[in-house]
């Protein structure tokens, strides 16, 4: 073999080699991250988790045009609100909740005044195989001989007096004439099942009602959702988990779907971290392929205590960096850092427009209304 043949035979060994070693880097490059192992426990003790600091240099923009439906007020630049002055803002504690029943405030109220006492098994009897009246959701209460309390019919009870309500609007929309006769109908079924007398409100000025205070909702009803993006790599679900874990984040009720708890148990989440439910659902996870998360927060949800916004850019800010991520709308487009303040300054607004409703953000009255 001549020497130049030798050369081009090293020269296309070395080529190979190459190309090879190109492939081989530009897969492992572009492939999912994954979870990393986790570290054995060092002690028995048990680890309380602790919510992440908040850092104002950390935070993460938040694009202005992700907030729908809110009448923003006076000029937000007068409002301004730092990430970090966010936390230290007083807020009201958990307000005490009147009652969790039916509500002059947000429903249409029958009175139905039986001849005589009912039991609470006939009474259960008695109700309407549906709790809805069209969209809208349709409950009977009643007043309790022993503890004079209203509630709904339970065995073993005894009740004086029945009340049936249906709710004035909801996300769906106001409760129209149609929905109103409904209601009539199954309470006047109810009425006429326990011998009761019904009195039942005037049904223009109750739709009418109805429509205003849908408006007020329609104005003041606020769910923000923000795009978390990869730059580079991918993320596999168990990446996503782990790093969201290190955040207070658990498992949702369905796959792909992340929720931050709120303070106390039973209550709708702070925040919500979803993902596509076909990488949750394959069959090798770790081979999924995510490039965006969806973070999320139902204003009308969460307690304002729980400072549910600048949680959510505290989170927003921790995961980019974490997972070399970048925040961005709903279109997919980087969010400028300047859109952050004032958003956090037409909450505050918001939130006090609803506590002036008696409709405060949390509350058992605005969680029905906003659902």
């Amino acid at each position: 073999m001549s020497t130049l043949q030798l050369s081009l035979a090293i020269i296309g060994g070395l080529v190979l080699a190459l190309i090879v070693a190109y492939n081989a880097w530009t897969s492992r490059r572009n492939a999912p991250k994954r979870a990393l192992p986790q570290e054995p426990e060092r002690t028995a003790e048990p680890v309380l988790r602790q919510e992440p600091a908040f850092e104002a240099d950390a935070a993460a923009p938040v694009d202005g045009g992700a907030f729908h439906g809110l009448d923003r007020g006076p000029d937000p630049a007068s409002h301004t609100v730092d990430a970090s002055d966010a936390m230290e803002l007083p807020v009201p504690p958990l307000l005490h909740e009147r009652r969790l029943g039916l509500d002059p405030l947000i429903d249409i109220i029958a009175t139905l005044q039986p001849e005589q006492s009912v039991s609470g098994d006939a009474a259960l009897a008695a109700l309407p195989p549906t709790r809805r009246a069209g969209s809208k959701p349709f409950a009977i209460e009643g007043l309790n001989e022993a503890t004079q309390q209203w509630e709904t019919p339970a065995p073993g009870q005894r009740y004086q007096s029945f009340q049936a309500g249906v709710q004035l609007a909801n996300r769906t929309g106001a409760l129209n004439e149609i929905e109103f006769s409904e209601f009539v109908v199954k309470a006047q079924a109810f009425a006429d099942t326990i011998n009761a007398a019904p009195d039942f409100p005037d049904m223009l000025q109750e739709v009418a009602r109805a429509r205003e205070l849908d408006q007020f909702a329609s104005d003041h009803d606020a769910q923000l959702m923000f795009m978390l993006r990869a730059r580079q790599a991918a993320w596999s679900p168990g990446y996503v988990q782990q790093n969201a874990a290190r955040l207070g984040f658990v498992a949702g009720a369905m796959p792909g779907r992340l929720v931050l708890p709120a303070g106390i148990q039973g209550l709708p989440p702070v925040l919500t971290l979803g993902y596509d439910t076909q990488a949750a659902l394959a069959d090798d996870p770790e081979q999924s392929a995510i490039r965006d998360l969806t973070l999320s927060l139902d204003v009308a949800q969460v307690h304002r205590s729980e400072q549910p916004f600048a949680r959510l850019r505290e989170v927003a800010a921790a995961l980019c960096q974490a997972m070399d991520g970048v925040l961005c709308d709903q279109n997919g487009q980087p969010l400028p850092a300047m859109a952050m303040d004032p958003i956090a300054a037409d909450l505050e607004l918001l939130y006090d427009q609803l506590d002036g409703r008696d409709l405060s953000a949390g509350s058992v009255l605005a969680r029905r209304l906003f659902s």
